[in-house]
């Protein structure tokens, strides 16, 4: 027996858009990581209620295209705000949730870190910032870090398709 898709709760409506899979590619870089690309997909999903559940995982990929090896793997879950303020939480399975505040303009997604936690062995991560955009029909992100005593700079970026 399969459950009827529960319609989109009211509070989602600004960020309609997202729902669906996303796949694509993009670049991560820091100093103290060795740069590279990565292959990324992204699920925004929801079940009817005032969130969407969010998972992303991602691979490094070779100059062909090839899979290296598992990457980032992160699942939260986004929760919209009275007057497009919004509230997202993120836990990596290396040890770190992340807490964001940020504002939806239209297409466009802000997000600064408000709490950062971590397990006793994770990095330390001090700060934050996401930036999220609907760029043609396409999923645009660039994600700076602030992390083991390096101010925030360029982290991570990608541009991802809507798929199925």
């Amino acid at each position: 027996m399969t459950t009827p898709e529960p319609e989109l709760h009211e509070a989602l409506a600004p960020l309609e858009w997202l729902v669906g899979t996303w796949w694509g590619f993009g670049v991560v870089g820091y100093p103290t990581i060795e740069g590279a690309n990565y292959e990324q997909e992204i699920v925004f999903s929801h079940d009817g209620r005032p969130f969407l559940a969010y998972e992303s995982k991602s691979w490094i990929i070779g100059d062909d295209g090839e899979r290296l090896k598992a990457s980032a793997r992160e699942t939260g879950w986004w929760r919209p705000q009275p007057e497009r303020k919004l509230e997202v939480l993120i836990a990596h399975p290396t040890g770190i949730v992340e807490v964001y505040v940020g504002e939806i303009a239209f297409h466009k997604i802000e997000l600064g870190s408000d709490v950062i936690a971590r397990t006793e062995t994770a990095k330390s991560v001090t700060a934050m910032k996401r930036l999220y955009g609907k760029v043609e029909e396409d999923l645009a992100y660039a994600i700076d870090m602030a992390a083991v005593e390096q101010p925030l700079q360029s982290h991570l970026s990608a541009r991802l398709k809507k798929v199925g």
